[in-house]
């Protein structure tokens, strides 16, 4: 057996990325635990969209059916001007090609119940704040405010944006003058976001709904400081943080912001914050950056704590997913916990992880030109309503070269016409798997 399976890794945050990398080390036979500072966890966002390059891993976990039954089928994004005109279609139809799986709106809080389920709840404890972690001979120490100490040979710093294991990180390699300076400059603002779920509608006032795919519209204000986009699905409600005084007043500037629902009917973005119970709603300030340092001694980061993504690429939860099966990968197919071992681990982690999160993050760069104001997103919006299907093409079949898949279960063979990037992690997983056999 792999000395992994001796491993305590420590897992602070419980997000998506989190989430699933508890999910898959309970699959590996790995001890672990997860810190959530949050009573409960309440996922920012109404939607995502779940597709390719994550259910070959949702197939694995056996939850790939019941995710196809809390999604909704999409096949194109819409884009509207202000008046409701035309004003360009993205074509998603080709993913589901060059994969073999179609792609899905799910509603987050419905997404993260589905993968909560998969970690035991003595595995996870919400409700405690990390206050200091601290390091002595080959173990880790992770102190809660309740005055509780937990052990391990592993820190995972899945907790966010402003994450406490990345500043702990850091200020160890602050006093030794080894941190580098992009890593010691804030994170730079990118956009604010106003973003909720409603009710249920009635398809009666909202026809849309009935439909049997999902719509992803976008409607883009002319001479304003905002855009607005929905993400159709189905059914069930979720629910997000809420900061009330701000997120009203934001709803109360945008509210008359026309949009259409679907059998030529039009309405406003009222419409659907009056459907929106107010615990359901969440302005966010969101920021963007990759971190060059990914890990230092027993530390790892992952998800948001080391690369925050603009929203317009839809990528930031896919690509924290992404980490958490990478490091599962190579957590289960490490031979010691030595820290010459743990740190040869961490850099592979970060090779492998580092240029598909910069593609990740030059992608949602461009494709957030489309929403900015004046000359610039002129531009953007007509090169992009008038793309040839040939070029389109082309750009779609990078957006799916990334989907790896766990090691040490049963590979689901490869689908669609696109030969996934070789997933170093992948592999090394795979050969010990296979070895115990």
């Amino acid at each position: 057996m792999s000395a992994a399976y001796k491993t305590n890794v420590l897992i602070v945050g419980a997000g998506l990325g989190g989430l699933l990398l508890g999910a898959l080390l309970e699959k590996a036979g790995i001890p672990y635990t997860i810190f959530e500072r949050a009573t409960t966890v309440k996922p920012l966002g109404s939607a995502m969209v779940v597709g390719s390059t994550l259910l070959p891993v949702f197939e694995q976990l056996g939850i790939y059916d019941e995710l196809l039954t809390i999604g909704k089928h999409i096949t194109h994004t819409h884009s509207f001007k202000e008046s409701l005109d035309h004003l360009m279609d993205l074509d998603l139809r080709s993913a589901e090609e060059y994969t073999g799986y179609a792609q899905y709106i799910v509603a987050r809080p419905k997404l993260y119940d589905l993968i909560l389920k998969q970690v035991p709840a003595h595995n996870i404890h919400f409700g405690h704040r990390v206050s200091n972690i601290t390091e002595k001979d080959d173990k880790v120490n992770i102190h809660l405010s309740n005055g509780t100490t937990f052990e391990g040979a592993i820190v995972v710093g899945a907790d966010g944006a402003y994450s406490t294991v990345r500043q702990r990180m850091y200020e160890q390699l602050t006093a030794k003058g080894e941190l580098p300076k992009s890593d010691q400059e804030d994170l730079p603002f990118c956009c604010t976001n106003l973003v909720g779920q409603t009710k249920v509608l009635d398809p009666k006032d909202f026809p849309v709904v009935a439909e049997s795919l999902s719509h992803y519209n976008t409607m883009h204000g002319h001479n304003k400081p905002y855009s607005a986009a929905m993400k159709q699905r189905s059914k069930d409600t979720g629910s997000s943080e809420w900061d009330a005084d701000p997120a009203q007043t934001m709803c109360d500037e945008t509210r008359n912001f026309a949009v259409p629902l679907g059998g030529g009917k039009t309405g406003t973005m009222g419409d659907l914050y009056d459907s929106t119970p107010k615990e359901c709603i969440s302005k966010v300030m969101l920021e963007e950056k990759v971190f060059d340092t990914w890990h230092h001694r027993r530390f790892v980061l992952l998800g948001d704590a080391c690369h925050k993504l603009n929203p317009a690429g839809g990528h930031g939860a896919v690509t924290a997913m992404h980490d958490a099966i990478a490091l599962a990968n190579l957590l289960y197919a490490m031979p010691t916990t030595t820290l010459d071992e743990i740190t040869s681990v961490f850099e592979e982690y970060r090779q492998e992880r580092y240029p598909a999160v910069i593609e990740s993050f030059n992608s949602g760069q461009q494709l957030s030109k489309i929403h900015q104001a004046g000359y610039v997103g002129a531009v953007v919006s007509f090169l992009m309503s008038h793309i040839p299907m040939w070029l389109w093409r082309i750009m779609m079949a990078q957006t799916v070269r990334f989907r790896p898949q766990v090691g040490f279960m049963k590979r689901i063979e490869l689908k669609g016409t696109i030969v996934p990037v070789f997933s170093p992690s992948e592999q090394k997983a795979r050969d010990v798997f296979e070895s115990h056999q």
